[in-house]
């Protein structure tokens, strides 16, 4: 939003920067509400807590930058950071607030034990948890059906070698159950995680920073009877500096001795830190938080408050214009919070705009279409959303059609009950304004694409406004209120990795060899990266006291058209029926990626919440 200030010196079409604790101007209907602000401002006190003491003690004891083992990890959450009694004496009688702070502060200073590692200390390190995330984790929307053997990249070959992946039918075979590679393909059965392209032009200069060591991975993973899925085959892979670069594509395959058990462990490592950062800078940030904006910034410029349209989206836009604001000062500013956080370093942003480039469509953001452009659904008229999903037990996807379905069943009654005619749409000149701005001026770098979706019918009207809805509630929900929950514990989701996994000759193989434990530990992220990471998650992870939730419109009297509040009560009554439904599938021990031993419910499509960091509820909108 333009607030006159001056343009920047590179672009007269850009305002520069404000520059935090200077605040970005926001319209004053835009602000958070008290509940909000509270919110945020106990999240604050936390987090200045939780970051002070371990930059304390690495400052002045730098054999604590490390972990030095897993009960390092796990007292973050049983005692909070405690110093050493050496220190601790020394700090006392040099800066006698330390003690006031330990004393006064005992349960701020612990953190709050992540859901993962509440009923399973241990799954993550299994082979069938880390597949289950695929699935069921924070990030479950970049698994994709295996369609051609091996893998191949779209980059260009002159510059990144081959575009064939390194992965052999040899290094997978005996993982498939009897079957042969395209028995396995033909029958919908192997699946994978692809960081290959987005990483790939990337890559050397991540790996020049000062402590930031990046691979572009693939995994496969195999669709096992039980409706599971097992990894079989990651491969990492890097620039190759010769044209026959031996070390360019490596390839791992399920550990058969002890050493191979921890270059399984980092491999899989490294393709956590690579789905943290596409899930953080371009599922969460990009498709949710900024490309929804234009269409929030001229949903105001173009449609009165009293516009039918305008009031259906009204609840869906709520704060987010704000926290998009707050994002660009102190997460995706440089140098900021993201930049420190994750693997790309100071090209997070760039990585996020590559992908805005070469992948982001409006017409494919929607549940049904993105699941067909995976491979992970076909159409078919005889199910209930018009699609078949390949894999049965998939919770994202599951849970994700009944709210998609309601969520479309309500934007198609409401358009009815204002368009009863397709020249009705064409002919609605705010309608259509606000539609081509969002389009012309918001997405300006796309606005010539032809994929756009038309804005001609009521269908295309019900259709596009089912999609938007979808993008600032569920999708939004699904991608951010299990960060903390789920990858609170860092050992199960490193957002940045700090080593390459070695190789045999290599005198850190050596260090592995020697002693496995230690050396995993140090190539994740440090102490204070790991307790700075962490606070930022758990204000991401919680819920306001003001939050208002799919299906609910506090004001009731929003409209008095009885056709509008008809079609709003049957809504909430439907998604009410989700949330029972979700419930029913938690329970059922046939869904195997979501009931079981030490197995987390999948609860980030339930639509209801209290506060806190609950792993789930579905706001209305991009809130946090």
């Amino acid at each position: 939003m333009r607030t006159a200030r001056p343009s920047t010196v590179t672009d007269e079409g850009a305002e520069s920067r404000v520059e935090y604790p200077e605040p970005i101007y926001v319209s004053r209907d835009e602000e958070f509400e008290e509940g909000k602000n509270e919110m945020l401002s106990e999240g604050a006190i936390k987090a200045l807590l939780h970051n002070f003491m371990p930059l304390l003690v690495s400052s002045v004891s730098p054999d604590s930058r490390d972990f030095a083992g897993f009960h390092d990890v796990d007292n973050l959450f049983k005692e909070g950071l405690r110093l050493k009694q050496a220190l601790h004496d020394q700090l006392f009688q040099k800066i006698p607030f330390v003690r006031k702070i330990q004393e006064n502060s005992e349960g701020l200073l612990r953190y709050d034990t992540p859901d993962i590692i509440k009923k399973d200390k241990f799954a993550w390190l299994r082979d069938d948890e880390f597949a289950r995330q695929a699935l069921a984790g924070i990030n479950p929307v970049n698994i994709q059906r295996l369609q051609v053997f091996p893998p191949v990249s779209r980059l260009d070959p002159a510059v990144y070698g081959p575009p064939e992946s390194a992965i052999t039918e040899e290094h997978i075979i005996g993982n498939l159950d009897g079957m042969s590679v395209q028995q396995a393909l033909e029958e919908n059965k192997l699946y994978m995680l692809d960081y290959h392209d987005i990483f790939m032009p990337f890559l050397d200069r991540i790996n020049s920073l000062d402590g930031r060591k990046a691979y572009g991975t693939r995994t496969l993973f195999f669709l096992t009877a039980g409706g599971t899925l097992k990894p079989i085959a990651i491969e990492l892979c890097l620039p190759p500096m010769t044209d026959d670069c031996k070390r360019a594509k490596r390839v791992f395959t399920p550990p058969a001795d002890a050493t191979s058990i921890w270059l399984w462990q980092l491999a899989k490592a490294h393709v956590c830190s690579n789905d943290a950062g596409v899930h953080q800078l371009i599922n969460h940030w990009l498709r949710t938080h900024a490309c929804m904006e234009p269409f929030i910034i001229a949903a105001h410029r173009q449609m009165s408050a009293m516009h039918p349209i305008f009031k259906l989206l009204k609840p869906h836009m709520r704060y987010t214009l704000k926290i998009n604001a707050l994002a660009r000062q102190i997460l995706i500013n440089g140098d900021g919070v993201i930049e420190s956080g994750f693997t790309p370093g100071r090209y997070c942003m760039e990585m996020s705009s590559f992908a805005y480039d070469n992948l982001w469509r409006l017409d494919q953001e929607g549940l049904p279409a993105d699941l067909i452009r995976r491979g992970m659904a076909v159409e078919d008229a005889s199910q209930p959303h018009g699609l078949r999903l390949l894999i049965e037990d998939y919770p994202y996807a599951t849970d994700g059609l009944l709210l998609w379905s309601a969520i479309a069943r309500w934007c198609e009654a409401y358009v009815a009950a204002y368009y009863p005619s397709d020249e009705a749409v064409q002919d609605d000149y705010e309608l259509q304004s606000w539609y081509t701005e969002a389009v012309q001026v918001g997405h300006p770098d796309k606005c010539d694409a032809p994929w756009w979706p038309r804005l001609t019918t009521a269908g295309d009207l019900a259709s596009l406004l089912t999609t938007l809805v979808w993008l600032c509630s569920a999708q939004h929900a699904a991608l951010n209120f299990g960060q903390y929950p789920l990858g609170g514990y860092i050992p199960n989701r490193p957002p940045l990795m700090r080593r390459l996994v070695p190789a045999e000759g290599d005198p850190e193989y050596e260090h592995l060899v020697a002693d496995p434990h230690r050396f995993y530990l140090s190539a994740l992220p440090s102490l204070t990266q790991t307790t700075t990471f962490m606070t930022v998650i758990d204000t991401l992870s919680t819920h306001s006291a003001d939050e208002q939730y799919l299906g609910e419109r506090p004001n009731e009297e929003w409209t008095a058209d009885p056709a509008a509040l008809a079609a709003a009560q049957e809504f909430a009554a439907e998604v009410r029926r989700a949330e029972e439904e979700i419930e029913r599938r938690n329970a059922d021990p046939a869904r195997r990626n979501r009931c079981g031993a030490g197995v987390l419910p999948y609860e980030l499509m339930a639509p209801s919440s209290g506060p806190g960091i609950t792993c789930r509820g579905v706001p209305n909108s991009v809130t946090i």
